[in-house]
């Protein structure tokens, strides 16, 4: 069942909605129970945890995604625990997301879909698509690191680049699935994208001994990883198997913080920015759809909103890297928080702290190419 995040109004998924009517985004409403089954001798993939996601009685289209390593650094004089997510079989967090995506309207019969993304989730996309034999067109901005769109590229998708914002991608992808009569299967609008994000959070409490960290921080622009971490854990906790939910730390490109704004006044909805260039490309969204629901799943969770300034993303790059982890600047905003939090007691040492790198360096190997070589000529 789909159920308005804003009127209420509920709707079969039959209807191949991915908007409510009223304009307000929908929400996947589990009415099957929902909670793991004995978890032993199953797989370590997203799949692990198939009773708490959106998903029917096929064998799922899997390239094993999840299961990524959790691995200990001490960071700034305390132990972090980076969540490897761009270990995911397309270089990116967006895999299990997608995955569950999918396989959830391969279930329902769609054969060909529409997605605009500024690169990871429409890498994800096409090669699940691929793997589903879905036909798939992805719109992405013409300022995509070149790894990401050959990436998509070489999955099958058909490539379509807009000059212009991330915004305007958005635009051009909806208005070409209305015109075209295809199925706009966009991440950000999906009530189901975010289910497949939330087993990154099943995983952090399994393998924490189930129990839920003390704080997690992630890169957020339309906040998928927040709206999952808060989803699994709000599940943990309703079902008694978790004891709380973590602070939610987000962490937003100091160039493009709708989200950071409307958090420092208050505000229930993203505040209304004029967005600046960041080469943190994964999280530049100045209209994040999901944004009064991010808002309050950070709330929620006694955590908060943070920015990044550009200096700060690039230097994070190379420190990341530098403690083994080759990682996208869009990732390198986790480390940059990090160090902040510490700083101002927000995080403190003993505690249980999750940080979560999101996509792989590989994909962007012309941006960072760009830092490393203006580092060195100042």
């Amino acid at each position: 069942m789909l159920r308005c995040s804003a009127c209420g109004e509920t709707h079969r998924e039959s209807s191949l909605l991915w908007r409510c009517p009223c304009g307000a985004p929908l929400d996947w409403v589990n009415d099957r129970g929902g909670a793991p089954g004995d978890l032993s001798g199953r797989a370590m993939s997203v799949w692990r945890y198939r009773e708490a996601l959106p998903c029917g009685t096929q064998t799922p289209v899997t390239l094993g995604e999840g299961g990524t390593p959790l691995v200990p650094v001490d960071w700034d004089g305390a132990e972090i625990l980076w969540k490897l997510d761009f270990l995911c079989p397309t270089g990116s967090y967006k895999d299990r997301g997608a995955a569950v995506l999918v396989n959830r309207l391969r279930e329902l019969g769609v054969r060909e879909i529409i997605e605009d993304s500024s690169g990871n989730a429409g890498a994800a996309m096409a090669a699940y698509s691929a793997r589903a034999g879905i036909g798939c067109r992805i719109f992405v901005p013409d300022y995509t690191s070149a790894g990401k769109c050959v990436q998509i590229a070489s999955y099958g998708a058909e490539l379509v680049r807009v000059p212009g914002s991330r915004e305007a991608t958005t635009r051009a992808a909806e208005e070409t699935a209305l015109a075209e009569n295809m199925y706009y299967a966009s991440h950000n609008w999906s009530p189901y994208f975010a289910h497949g994000v939330k087993t990154l959070g099943y995983e952090l409490w399994e393998a924490l001994g189930r129990r839920a960290p003390d704080a997690v921080i992630v890169p957020a622009g339309q906040g998928s990883l927040v709206l999952g971490c808060d989803l699994a854990f709000s599940e943990l906790l309703a079902m008694g198997a978790a004891a709380k939910l973590p602070r939610i730390y987000a962490v937003q490109a100091a160039n493009c913080a709708p989200l950071f704004r409307a958090f420092e006044t208050g505000s229930e909805t993203p505040a209304a920015i004029e967005k600046r260039e960041t080469i943190a490309e994964g999280i530049s969204s100045a209209l994040p759809v999901r944004g009064r629901q991010v808002l309050s799943a950070v709330r929620r969770s006694g955590g908060a909103f943070l920015t990044v300034a550009e200096d700060d993303v690039a230097s994070n790059c190379f420190r990341l890297a530098r403690a083994g982890f080759y990682v996208e600047p869009t990732s390198a905003v986790a480390g940059a928080a990090v160090t902040a939090l510490l700083r101002t007691g927000a995080l403190r040492c003993g505690e249980c702290i999750v940080a979560v790198l999101t996509g792989t360096g590989l994909k962007a190997t012309d941006k960072i190419l760009h830092l490393a070589e203006a580092a060195t000529s100042r």
